[in-house]
């Protein structure tokens, strides 16, 4: 029965990279502390939102090296968009003349089945200037793994990407946003990983429209924001024209997440708080000596 799961789970991940226009979301989201559920690639849309780690944006304790980021706090209007789940064999080469359109640079999160499928497409996002990173070899929820799976789905992921692109990557996005804090430093420990979340998800896996899917990165986009999207979903793609000129008319400049990370700062400290002073009491408010002697 398992094996009949993971290999149903496997064709339809494969079916996702080529198809035109895949009917299921690749990339819900999914709380690793929910119940077991399938760890099919392609979830059903009634799935639950996913919930990112409660330490993604927190700053590393002093001493310690930060592993995850969900957002970079910069000096100036400085996005990343990234693109999970592909290469696609239509989406992606019609995304990637978009941006060269516009001189933007993205960040993709690949399947390594989907990079192997397709050398290619992996060749020409790296030739024009985009960054290339881990998603896992065919989407399972890393948490319910063991440490000998996780290692090759990551492993297997990060060698097809350098064999088709000459790159090393030290960037990982787990499928569902599901690492724990322990597997996150153990990534980082065995291939430099930093483990890459979102502050902006359009939720583009569920509402299969051009228009919500715009509206909602330019309603959530701030400095420092890292932008989560499907290249797999023919409307996603859609949505980026206005998505991009919108985000280029409010003053944004898009860069690669290595390159934002690179920019991050840490956040100033709070100002101590001070006690109030009382104010300076009136004469009206002061005691007079009458009523001082009738005291005692």
């Amino acid at each position: 029965m398992v094996r009949t799961a993971l290999a149903i789970s496997l064709i339809a991940l494969s079916a996702a990279c080529a198809a035109p226009n895949p009917s299921a979301p690749a990339s819900p989201a999914a709380d690793p502390t929910a119940p077991a559920a399938p760890t099919a690639p392609l979830a059903a849309p009634s799935a639950p939102a996913m919930r990112l780690p409660a330490d993604a944006a927190a700053p590393a304790p002093t001493g310690q090296t930060r592993h995850t980021y969900s957002q970079c706090h910069v000096d100036g209007p400085y996005i990343a968009i990234t693109f999970d789940d592909g290469p696609h064999a239509e989406n992606t080469p019609r995304l990637l003349d978009m941006l060269k359109q516009r001189g933007i640079k993205a960040t993709f999160f690949v399947v390594g089945q989907c990079a192997a499928e397709f050398p290619d497409i992996m060749k020409r996002i790296v030739t024009e200037g985009h960054e290339v990173a881990n998603h896992s070899w065919s989407h399972p929820q890393l948490t319910r793994l063991g440490e000998g799976s996780v290692t090759d789905q990551l492993q297997r992921t990060h060698d097809v990407i350098r064999q088709t692109t000459g790159v090393s990557t030290k960037l990982l996005r787990p499928p569902y946003g599901a690492f724990t804090t322990n597997q996150r430093a153990w990534a980082a420990q065995k291939w430099g990983y930093k483990t890459i979340m979102w502050d902006v998800d359009p939720l583009d896996w569920k509402f299969r429209n051009a228009d919500h899917v715009k509206n909602e990165i330019l309603k959530g986009t701030v400095n420092g924001s890292i932008i989560l999207a499907h290249d797999i979903h023919k409307s996603t793609v859609d949505a980026m024209p206005g998505t991009f000129d919108g985000l280029l008319a409010k003053g944004f400049k898009f860069v690669t997440v290595s390159e934002l990370v690179a920019m991050d700062r840490p956040l100033p400290p709070k100002p101590k708080a001070t006690p109030a002073s009382a104010p300076p009491m009136t004469d009206a408010a002061k005691p007079t000596a009458a009523a001082g002697a009738a005291a005692r």
